[in-house]
């Protein structure tokens, strides 16, 4: 997996190059509130660089990469609409990219496809027809703007993630719930390094906040690393020659495992772009504070955009209730 050089991008931007401190972040209209005074709003860092980079920067570093990896919290409306922005940079070029998105599984693609072709630019026509109100994803007025700006731009829209139903017969009964030649494509027979599949594991247990049984981590941390698979896959086999946006969870697009991993695994000589959309906390005051959060000793992203946070319950209560329950 290639990253292009920080001089190339900055190159592509003029004025930029000459910069040691990028001006501050244009006043935005945020849809989110909370910590929204925090240094960090609205600021761009560029991992590899160490520094902060301005917003020209990062839409010229999506213009020549062949794979535009956006990460997500996937009920924040700010991601959404900086997503949009992104793929309206990338579109801005004359590039006509897929646009893929974790939210669609394959078997959904024909509905897709059928939708498109009655109503090209109708996005909520889309939505209608792969049952977007009954997929137990965020409303899709929180996605409407990433597929508006696909739909107007007329960029193929792909169904990138596995089938809920695959994922639960992975988790039941491992690697051999998938067809032979799916399953060797995607890897899954392939030995995990222990550091990161301990990672994972440990991954999976804070996001379930200690409420999993120990025997499913192993189980789970299978089906995540199959859907990371199958989202790679989907890029690399239904794109077209101006490669795909693809619309995530920032856990996908982390470079270190994840989508980017399995994209290098299958293809080295690709060019692939990751940014992951956070949200700022007032204990982290310094990009550099937020890795542990993700559980890395560094960003496993190209760029990080920071965001204001959402108000949150406490996402572990109900697993605790659940679990009370004789």
């Amino acid at each position: 997996m290639k990253r292009l050089p920080f001089v190339l991008v900055l190159a592509l931007v003029p004025g930029c190059a000459s910069q040691q401190h990028p001006s501050p972040p244009p006043a935005r209209e945020w849809a989110t509130t909370l910590y929204r005074d925090h240094p960090l709003v609205g600021r761009i860092w560029d991992v590899a660089a160490g520094r902060f980079v301005d917003e020209s920067a990062l839409r010229a570093a999506v213009v020549p990469a062949r794979f535009v990896l956006l990460g997500e919290r996937h009920d924040h409306p700010d991601h959404h609409r900086l997503q949009a922005e992104l793929v309206r940079a990338k579109t801005a070029s004359g590039q006509r990219p897929a646009l893929a998105f974790e939210m669609l599984d394959v078997t959904q693609q024909p509905a897709v496809d059928a939708a498109l072709k009655a109503r090209p630019e109708d996005a909520q026509g889309l939505a209608q027809a792969v049952g977007w109100a009954n997929s137990g994803w965020p409303v899709f007025s929180l996605y409407e703007p990433v597929f508006t700006a696909g739909l107007q731009a007329h960029l193929p829209i792909v169904a990138a993630n596995l089938p809920r139903a695959q994922v639960r017969e992975l988790v039941m009964k491992g690697p051999e719930a998938l067809p032979a030649g799916l399953r060797s494509r995607l890897g899954l027979e392939a030995p995990v390094p222990e550091a990161e599949a301990k990672a994972v594991r440990e991954e999976l247990d804070r996001s379930h906040c200690g409420q999993l049984p120990q025997e499913m981590l192993e189980p789970m941390a299978l089906a995540q690393r199959a859907r990371d698979a199958m989202m790679a896959d989907r890029l690399l086999e239904t794109v077209p020659a101006d490669g795909a946006v693809l619309i995530t969870g920032n856990g996908h697009v982390r470079e270190d495992r994840a989508v980017p991993a399995h994209l290098e695994r299958r293809a080295k000589d690709v060019t692939v772009l990751s940014v992951a959309l956070l949200e700022v906390s007032p204990e982290a005051l310094k990009p550099q504070d937020y890795a542990a959060s993700v559980g890395a000793a560094t960003l496993p992203y190209d760029y990080v955009w920071f965001t204001p946070a959402m108000p949150d319950d406490d996402p572990c209560k109900a697993l605790r209730e659940r679990n009370k329950k004789p």
